[in-house]
């Protein structure tokens, strides 16, 4: 199950997200907004990253203007990577290399077919698990900073 969740300015890359996933038969809950209606993107962003936290949702997609404020939010949760994406080499680096479980797309920044070449790119790849010891320290960090 993928949380995703846009404020007004990733709205309507969400939708045609959704579109995509519905026809890969990739389930998803949508956590707002139900239309391009002015939002705080934080709100958003902390749903989404809540339910990626506590395991309700294995992963999540945030949209909005750039993504940049969507992935801030997110990071601030435990148990979360977020990775602003802008091209498919991000989106699989994040995953291969550093197991990111949500990515922020920029719904002004990119067209459509970019996101969800993006978007194809980070659900195909797994982590390779080498960098075990990295995540590890990472982990630690957070535990250290995250009370």
């Amino acid at each position: 199950m993928i949380a995703i969740g846009s404020n007004h300015a990733g709205y309507k890359l969400k939708e045609e997200i959704k579109k995509y996933l519905d026809e890969k038969d990739i389930e998803y809950k949508d956590f707002g907004v139900e239309k391009e209606e002015i939002v705080d993107y934080p709100e958003i962003a902390k749903r989404v990253s809540e339910a990626v936290s506590k395991g309700e949702c294995k992963s999540g997609i945030l949209i909005s203007k750039t993504g940049l404020g969507m992935s801030i939010v997110a990071n601030k949760f435990k148990k979360i990577k977020c990775v602003p994406c802008y091209d498919e080499y991000t989106a699989k680096y994040s995953k291969l290399y550093h197991n990111s479980n949500i990515i922020a797309l920029g719904g002004e920044d990119l067209s459509i077919s970019t996101a969800i070449c993006i978007l194809r790119m980070w659900l195909a790849t797994q982590y390779e698990g080498d960098r075990k010891q990295e995540l590890e320290i990472i982990d630690e960090i957070e535990k250290e900073n995250m009370k």
